[in-house]
């Protein structure tokens, strides 16, 4: 037979997957010219012509009956192209399985199932069925003896029913040689499974959408056929019969069914009933439970319990339950209190009061219990600022006697600044001060240096953890995630409220720190409203520079840690200020303890002379004044945020003038030495250097100082201070930013010079008045006349005389300094010169002989010190010869010269035999 027409070709069918009598549509090309020309139609092998619909000649719709094979074509036949070919396929699903009670949207037929269960040999009835194949997939049946599985999996069961199913044995026994996907696939049937059951009555209605809508059709297409018929009203008609049957199928699907929904809802009843008697074992056992976990700290469960119970019985109007209810308020009521009175307790840590005040966030305690406790804690932290304040006190009463010696200013035993200056290093805060010494060290700190370190130990312990409760209360970190979110925008309002309240705890804090730290360090710097509450140090000795030093460091310390927290600074400006009075008090307390140590000095003084005419006292005396200042560079110091001590002009003042008051006390310790009574001074130490010239001719065992001798050791020292000392001292306060440092110098300098005048000027008065004083009884002893004397053979016993003393003056002030010469000679011999130009000038008149011994005298003193000569004594030299007679001839001026050059050589031997 020929064919007009190409053979059919079918190139997609929608859905391309799904279970038998699933609704398809295929496409394609040259599917028929009509319904008649459709002679054959499979899909997967099995024939589906009696249920195809020709649409058109590219559209043909049927139903997938049952077939054999999983996945197949689709082959189209017409009488006028023959048989077809297919590009796609079609993948048949396995149905599953529904349970006589399981919702359906098409006929299931009955089968009988039988439990399986090696435990029960009875039947069960078909409502009872459970899905044989609960994974959705292929069973294979594996080739292990039952035996063996049981060996492997002893105990176990591969019923998935059974208590002791064991997943390993089902999958052994029946997917053995399951590949991995399909593994994957019944997971996904299993997880549908589970939503079908989920999702109820709406997934069924979903699932069954296209049953509804054809039995809709059906029902549409057979009442409008009746009506065409005209038999829908006619007794016996068969929609008659159909009510009829449809009627008794629901009777008698009622009379089957009742006895099982029957026992469904008697046993939901039940079910229904152990639950709520579960809930009542709760509610009855709960007030029991609270106290329990209470007595075992185990607030969170009491809490959790809590809200359970409130969210189940909290509104209820069962009598019963609102018993039991207002007994588990009552407990809850008490556990509020505990907690309330745990974290309003001191001392505790931080993490135990967020704890506590999470708890009562939680159980929706009334007010604000964080800011409760944060009012308890700087009550707190007062009290025991103020109760550490009290303990000292009473301590320093009680033992008034345990502190250090060298504090008290009244006691001479104690150490110089010298032997403090090593210890100041060591005074930090946690270094080895104390731990370097002996363990009567603790004694010996001052009760009030004590206390500070102790008030802002106290304070850094306590302080902290404060400011932290604080800023958690800001972020609100101190309440949980549901209290924070439900309390939120109150607990924003309290913020901003008490900022203020807060700001002023903790200035309440500082205010108290620094006043108790003031009454103890500085108790002149209280008002005396506030003498009592912070002070009552009844202590009559003032610190030392030194302690008042660690004291400073000990609060700057506590400045940077509470920095560190990050408060701000208008809050801690009075710990900058109690730092800056420290600082001033410092220096002033040190500059005055170093004017009473340098009046110690004189006592000090050891008449020892070196090579250059001094003494160890200046150096001693500078030594000192750099040690001082050395103890001041950390106090001098400016940390960040501080300001310099001399920025106030008053301070610059009161320590220019100590420090003027230094170099003077000196002064005056110099002025005192050069004149001190020979017997008040202890010469039994004094020794020589070695490496000096023999002290005054010889030294014996119980030789003494003279005053003028003092006087010239003093004289020396003067000098060395003027061009030395005082000029090191000036560029010491100018390295510590001294202000006021020339008239420091200008001062310190018009001291000393106006001492050393007075000085030399005394000892001059008494080396030059007994050599002036022998002149005049020299010259006329033995009845010496002028005009009536022999001619001049020499110089006469009163001038070597004087000469023997100037050359002993010499000898006195060359063996203390060498520099003291010229000065100490000139004067000797201006005051020598002016007294013979005096005692010639009185003269009348002179003989021949007379005149020409008066020349050789004058002339024979005058080349004899001429090193010394200085133009007053020149001129006082020059005088007297011009008072003398003028030589007459050359012979006689002659005979003069050579006479006087004898004299010269014949004085200059006597002065080498001496």
């Amino acid at each position: 037979m020929s064919r007009s027409r190409q053979p059919p070709l079918v190139t997609g069918i929608s859905p391309n997957e799904g279970i038998p009598w699933t609704k398809v549509t295929i496409r394609g090309e040259n599917l028929g010219t009509g319904p008649t020309d459709l002679i054959g139609l499979t899909i997967c092998g099995h024939n589906c012509l009696l249920t195809a619909e020709w649409m058109s000649a590219s559209k043909i719709v049927c139903r997938v009956g049952q077939a054999k094979n999983d996945k197949g074509d689709i082959i189209v036949t017409t009488k006028s192209g023959g048989r077809g070919t297919s590009t796609v396929s079609f993948k048949l699903l396995k149905p599953e399985k529904i349970g006589i009670l399981d919702q359906s949207a098409v006929w299931v037929d009955e089968m009988n199932y039988y439990d399986m269960r090696t435990d029960r040999n009875k039947g069960i009835p078909p409502l009872s069925l459970r899905p044989a194949n609960p994974l959705g997939i292929e069973i294979e049946k594996s080739k292990f003896s039952q035996k063996d599985l049981e060996m492997l999996f002893h105990g176990m069961s591969a019923d998935f029913t059974s208590e002791n199913f064991s997943a390993a044995w089902y999958l052994i026994e029946n997917h053995s040689n399951t590949s991995f996907e399909q593994l994957k696939m019944a997971v996904a049937n299993l997880k549908r499974q589970a939503n079908k059951k989920s999702e109820g009555s709406l997934a069924y209605v979903k699932g069954g959408l296209s049953t509804f809508f054809e039995a809709q059709d059906a029902l549409s297409a057979i009442h409008q056929k009746l009506e065409a018929d005209g038999t829908e009203k006619v007794e016996g008609s068969m929609t008659q019969k159909l009510e009829n049957v449809l009627n008794r199928a629901s009777n008698t699907a009622d009379t089957l069914f009742q006895e099982v929904l029957g026992r469904k809802d008697k046993a939901d009843s039940t079910r229904n009933a152990l639950n709520v008697l579960q809930r009542f074992k709760f509610l009855f056992n709960l007030p029991l439970n609270i106290e329990r976990n209470i007595q075992k700290g185990d607030y969170d469960v009491v809490i959790n319990d809590y809200e359970k119970a409130k969210s189940l019985f909290g509104k209820t109007e069962v009598q019963v339950f609102k018993k039991y209810y207002a007994e588990v308020e009552t407990r809850i009521e008490a556990l509020r209190e505990l907690l309330l009175d745990k974290l309003l307790e001191t001392p505790s840590t931080l993490h135990d009061q967020k704890r506590y005040i999470r708890y009562l966030s939680d159980l929706h305690t009334p007010g604000d219990p964080a800011w409760q406790c944060i009012g308890a804690q700087h009550k707190w932290i007062l009290q025991l600022m103020h109760s550490c304040k009290e303990g000292y006190v009473k301590d320093l009463k009680a033992n008034p006697g345990l502190h250090s010696p060298m504090l008290d200013l009244d006691n001479d035993t104690r150490p110089s600044v010298l032997g403090h200056l090593s210890q100041t290093a060591s005074l930090k805060r946690g270094s080895s001060f104390q731990s370097g010494r002996d363990d009567t060290w603790r004694y010996k700190t001052p009760h009030r240096v004590a206390f500070v370190e102790k008030l802002t130990k106290l304070v850094l312990s306590q302080l902290p953890n404060f400011w932290k409760l604080w800023i958690s209360y800001v972020n609100g970190s101190l309440f949980s995630e549901t209290a924070e979110k439900s309390g939120q925008i109150e607990r924003s309002k309290n913020v901003r409220q008490r900022q203020n309240d807060f700001k002023k705890m903790i200035q309440e804090v500082m205010h108290s720190l620094v006043k108790l730290a003031r009454g103890a360090l500085l108790p002149l710097s209280i008002r005396d409203g506030e003498a009592k509450q912070y002070g009552g140090w009844e202590v009559k000795c003032e610190l030392s520079g030194q302690w008042l030093a660690h004291a400073i460091q000990t609060v700057r310390l506590t400045h940077e840690s509470l920095t560190a927290l990050e408060i701000p600074n208008d809050l801690l400006q009075t710990i900058q200020d109690l730092i800056l009075d420290l600082r001033v008090r410092c220096v002033m307390v040190t500059l005055q303890h170093t004017a009473e140590e340098i009046k110690r000095l004189a006592e000090k003084e050891d008449w020892i002379v070196d090579n250059e005419g001094l003494t160890s006292l200046p150096c001693q005396f500078e030594q000192c004044i750099v040690c001082s200042l050395q103890s001041l560079k950390g106090v001098l110091e400016c940390k960040p945020g501080e300001a310099s001590v001399f920025q106030q002009p008053k301070t610059q003042e009161e320590v220019c003038q100590l420090s003027i008051n230094i170099m003077q006390v000196f002064i005056y310790c110099l002025e005192q030495l050069s004149t001190k009574p020979d017997a008040d001074i202890d010469t039994t130490h004094l020794s020589v250097d070695v490496s000096s010239p023999d002290l005054f001719g010889s030294v014996h065992e119980d030789f003494s100082l003279t005053s003028e001798q003092r006087l010239l050791i003093v004289l020396s020292n003067c000098c060395f201070l003027e061009r030395h000392t005082f000029l090191n001292i000036a560029e010491h306060f100018e390295k510590h930013n001294f202000q006021g440092i020339e008239k420091i110098t200008q001062v310190s300098m018009a001291s000393l010079k106006e001492l050393d005048q007075r000085l030399f000027e005394n000892y001059i008065e008494l080396k030059a008045d007994p050599i002036v004083g022998s002149l005049e009884p020299g010259i006329y002893a033995g009845y010496f006349d002028w005009k009536d004397c022999l001619p001049p053979t020499g110089v006469r016993n009163y001038l070597k005389e004087a000469l023997v003393n100037i050359i002993a003056v010499h000898a006195e002030v060359f063996t203390v300094s060498k520099e003291l010469v010229p000065r100490v000679l000139s004067k000797v011999v201006e005051a020598v010169s002016e007294e013979l130009s005096r005692l010639m000038q009185c003269v009348s008149s002179f003989s021949r002989n007379g005149a020409l011994q008066a020349r050789l005298e004058i002339c024979a003193l005058r080349d004899t010190v001429a090193v010394y000569l200085t133009p007053e004594s020149k001129s006082s030299f020059k005088q007297a010869l011009e008072a003398l007679p003028q030589l007459s001839s050359g012979a006689d001026k002659k005979k003069s010269r050579i006479q006087i050059r004898i004299r010269i050589r014949a004085v200059s031997r006597s002065i080498s035999s001496l």
